[in-house]
């Protein structure tokens, strides 16, 4: 029977090559010469460093600039507060990956609402939807494109 995964992933080597991309450029830039701005990565969790909240904001542009060229959705981000304090600036961008039970449960209803002739079932942080054709999964991927999801979705492990 036909199917695939309703997934939202991040590809950690390529979050990785932009955060390397963004400190060269930082490293680089004459208005941020002399001054702590930076990013540090660990695991799933960005923290950006400036002397003030101009400059982690500058630094955040850079890091979705640099992160749209590697083809990250940036809907996958999630800033935290900024921290300010002793002349310095911080602020801690978490990345969102896998679906969360409120979301899958969002989407089997949206794809039930639907009336297509498919079926949904929650798969630990992903949601693998079947059917017996493959228009209808088509269609069904195109119904999930359409919505809007506050989470960017993927779309793997289709088999016929």
């Amino acid at each position: 029977m036909p199917s695939f995964d309703v997934v939202s992933e991040v590809d950690m080597q390529e979050l990785r090559n932009a955060v390397d991309q963004t400190k060269r450029e930082v490293e680089n830039r004459y208005d941020f010469k002399g001054s702590p701005a930076d990013v540090e990565q660990s695991e799933a969790e960005l923290t950006l460093f400036g002397a003030s909240e101009f400059q982690v904001d500058q630094v955040m542009d850079i890091l979705t600039q640099k992160l749209a060229k590697r083809g990250i959705d940036v809907g996958c981000l999630e800033s935290g507060k900024l921290e300010e304090g002793g002349g310095k600036a911080r602020r801690v961008v978490t990345i969102r990956q896998g679906i969360d039970q409120d979301l899958a449960r969002k989407i089997i209803r949206l794809v039930k609402d639907s009336k297509l002739k498919v079926q949904a079932s929650i798969q630990g942080d992903k949601v693998r939807i079947t059917g017996k054709k493959r228009d209808d999964l088509q269609e069904a991927i195109a119904l999930l494109r359409k919505a809007e999801l506050d989470l960017p979705l993927q779309y793997n492990n289709f088999r016929d």
